[in-house]
């Protein structure tokens, strides 16, 4: 749904949002919607008035922060999709929905910043709130400049509609617009509370997290690692891990859990709510990635897709070769927590089910095949059947059903209406980001302790006889960033950032995965719920073409090395032919251009 029609929840009661329509990337509220002489002024308006930045502009990103992120980069199979197959054009649904979401995040940040500034609120309360909106606007340009490559910057929505120049503006080189992000940032964090006036808004370690972030990614984007920019990125995160008194949760699995929505390992998210029913303001990604049944109102699509078999393998699993015993007992805590595999069972979903035994919760084998415990199950040919191509379903952004929704938060769910949090930036992200950072320019393996540490404390959390590492490499973390990250819509921007300087890698890597489906899936799954015995039989699907991955690069004139990039929606070029694939950006000197 385009952001053209909705009444935000934070401020129904007392404005609409409407939106002008020129060019997509230039949508904004329209001010003569606002209530502008009544809004904005007490503290307690403001903190309501940027409430909503934190989910409906973002609805629309929803899909294709699922399918840029995970379906691209291997670690989800979603059937005959373009992000499959790297088919993808300018007319694709979820590109366009994607994008305009972003640029409305931009406008959305614009406009309440400058409501802000005006403001008669109290310093406190207006330096929270304007430094979320520039976080937010930072982490949009940083989705945009890693999806798109070469984008423009639209410092003021107001200034750039009245000056009528957005149907000629131009692309920005992708490293300043990465020097815009860092700016934007810088000033988010000048004046941001180390502390949020409330609990699970962004403060100041928030968008410092974001910038160790941001300066890892912009460390390769002249065509080869920056130490300048790496040593940036650890001076950053390791101010978080020092001083920002957050901590990992001791069990990787609750921080997906509804109680934890604003925990402390959350450093920016999406925080959904369905308390008013708000359209736009709700998580809906359960209905996408899980199979029909597993909530009450008839609303789940996605039980054909399914974790992929590379992201399998990745952790150790291999359904053509091993027998469940191998897999329930792997010692990975963050395998179970990020994929079902038959065996597994979760007492934090379906906890007013009858599991059997006296148990309560969600039997992954039972509730495919026990049309009892699960009236959905899929029936084909008058057989009950496995949906999943891969065999596997995610965990990650489910709630379960909606006792399990009032357990966590204390109200109901409804038809594509949740509050589960979406995490963007998690603590274990930074710690990452450092040993990453920490091992410079060169890539060599290091010694340093402080990286070590910072590996040692996100591995042994998720495998618990982890032993202290005496050294690290790159593919050290890169493999753990897979891992740690899986399914959070994060990995294909970290091709696409090696992509920058190591394109070669990237095309590679992505080459070899195995993208495809299983085959005789059902019919093992089956005979092992039955019997209990597992008969083998599963097949990977080889004969399916290997996509095409190149298909989807672009080479920058500057550095002659070719990165990953999506071609803008058709519909933008047509209105402003400087957006198409191949026209290249400008440069511009962001620190003289502009100004907060």
């Amino acid at each position: 749904m385009k952001l053209s029609s909705i009444k935000y929840m934070a401020v129904a009661s007392l404005l609409t949002l409407g939106m002008t329509s020129c060019e997509k990337y230039l949508d904004k509220p329209t001010e003569d919607n606002y209530v502008a002489d009544g809004y904005y002024k007490t503290d307690a308006q403001c903190l309501a008035g940027t409430a909503y930045l934190y989910n409906s502009p973002w609805y629309d990103f929803q899909r294709g922060f699922i399918k840029v992120g995970e379906v691209f980069s291997g670690n989800y199979y979603w059937g005959s999709s373009p992000y499959m197959s790297f088919t993808l054009n300018g007319s694709d649904q979820d590109l366009i929905n994607m994008s305009y979401s972003l640029w409305a995040v931009i406008a959305h940040c614009n406009t309440v910043y400058d409501y802000l500034k005006a403001s008669t609120a109290s310093e406190a309360v207006k330096n929270q709130c304007m430094g979320e909106c520039l976080t937010w606007k930072a982490m949009a340009y940083f989705f945009l400049v890693r999806s798109f490559g070469d984008i423009p910057i639209v410092h003021n929505t107001s200034e750039e509609l009245a000056a009528g120049t957005y149907s000629t503006a131009q692309k920005v080189k992708r490293a300043d617009v990465y020097e815009y992000i860092v700016m934007t940032l810088e000033e988010a964090m000048r004046i941001l509370p180390k502390t949020p006036l409330e609990k699970g808004r962004i403060d100041y370690y928030s968008a410092e997290g974001l910038l160790a972030k941001v300066y890892l990614t912009k460390a390769g984007v002249t065509g080869q690692l920056s130490s300048e920019d790496l040593q940036n990125a650890a001076k950053y995160a390791k101010d978080v891990i020092d001083n920002s008194g957050r901590s990992l949760l001791p069990n990787y699995s609750d921080v997906f859990r509804l109680q934890n929505n604003k925990s402390e390992e959350s450093l920016i998210a999406f925080r959904w709510s369905c308390i008013n029913g708000e359209w736009t303001a709700q998580n809906t990604l359960q209905s996408d990635l899980m199979a029909n049944g597993f909530d009450e109102f008839g609303d789940l699509w996605g039980g054909w897709n399914g974790i992929s078999v590379d992201l399998q393998n990745a952790f150790g699993v291999d359904l053509t070769t091993q027998s469940p015993d191998t897999w329930i007992n792997n010692v990975d805590t963050r395998l179970k927590a990020t994929m079902m595999l038959p065996g597994f069972k979760y007492e934090y979903f379906w906890q007013d089910h009858d599991m059997g035994g006296g148990q309560r919760g969600f039997d992954y084998l039972k509730f495919i095949f026990d049309d009892v415990y699960n009236p959905s199950v899929q029936v084909t040919d008058g057989q009950i059947v496995c949906q999943s191509a891969t065999g596997s379903n995610t965990v990650k952004h489910l709630y379960g059903d909606d006792y399990d929704h009032v357990t966590g938060t204390g109200h109901n769910a409804s038809r594509m209406s949740y509050s589960l949090a979406t995490h963007i930036l998690r603590l274990s992200d930074v710690y990452l980001v450092y040993a990453e950072a920490m091992l410079g320019a060169n890539r060599a393996t290091t010694t340093n302790k402080d990286a070590l540490d910072a590996f040692y404390a996100v591995r042994h959390r998720a495998v618990p006889n982890y032993e202290y590492p005496t050294s690290l490499s790159w593919s050290d973390v890169w493999k753990e960033r897979r891992l740690e990250l899986a399914m959070e819509g994060d990995r294909w921007y970290d091709f696409v950032r090696v992509s920058y300087y190591d394109p070669d890698f990237c095309v590679n890597e992505l080459m070899n995965q195995k993208r495809n489906a299983l085959w005789n899936v059902s019919e093992a799954y089956r005979t092992y719920y039955q019997t209990g015995a597992w008969p083998g039989g599963i097949a990977y699907d080889d004969q399916t073409a290997k996509p095409t991955v190149n298909s989807l690069m672009k080479t920058d004139p500057d550095t002659g090395k070719q990165y990953f990039f999506m071609p803008f929606p058709s519909e933008d070029v047509v209105f402003n032919p400087n957006l198409a694939s191949n026209v290249n950006g400008v440069h511009v000197d962001v620190r003289a251009t502009y100004s907060y």
